[in-house]
């Protein structure tokens, strides 16, 4: 299940790879300030490639046991975004969360967009997932158009539910429906 898939000719997204690392770590040197309003407070460890070998190893363990895709968007052998499904519950629940970034250089080009929606389609179609799950900042406005885009509907506010760049931040939440 999600085999690399083609987004744009110069653009690919597939499961990460421990070998990865360096360019992860290279892309969030990169995006550091850019990401800083949208993530949680992250100490100088989680720049290097170290810390990032070691987390893409946790994440491809979960992902050996059902429970998460770390997913990543590639051009030019550099890492220009990441896309977690994560905390995939089976049974009755059939479902996932996600979450995702991008590259300060390549967004509002429509990458996140095309991304999460071979994700959704994956999701339903392969994973055989009834629904999926994200939420965003209040002010997030570019990511809830990237969820609105791929059939994600607005379902809720969360007060105070994420703690990103060091304070508790409310959170609109967003749901896509994969079967009737």
């Amino acid at each position: 299940m999600f085999e690399p898939h083609q987004l744009r000719n110069d653009v690919s997204m597939r499961l990460l790879r421990v070998g990865d690392a360096p360019a992860l770590a290279a892309a969030y040197v990169r995006n550091r300030e850019y990401l800083a309003a949208w993530e949680p407070v992250r100490s100088d460890e989680y720049f290097t490639e170290e810390w990032q070998a070691a987390d893409i190893a946790k994440r491809l363990a979960f992902h050996e046991a059902g429970e998460g895709f770390p997913l990543a968007l590639i051009a030019d052998d550099a890492v220009i975004g990441r896309f977690t499904l994560a905390g995939i519950v089976r049974g009755p629940f059939q479902s996932a969360g996600l979450g995702y970034w991008i590259d300060s250089k390549y967004a509002g080009r429509g990458l996140a967009s095309a991304a999460v929606k071979v994700i959704v389609e994956k999701s339903r179609d392969e994973l055989g997932l009834h629904r999926m799950e994200a939420s965003t900042l209040l002010h997030n406005v570019g990511s809830q158009r990237v969820l609105l885009k791929a059939g994600f509907r607005k379902i809720g506010m969360a007060p105070k539910y994420l703690h990103i760049a060091g304070k508790w931040q409310d959170h609109n939440l967003y749901q896509v429906i994969l079967h009737d």
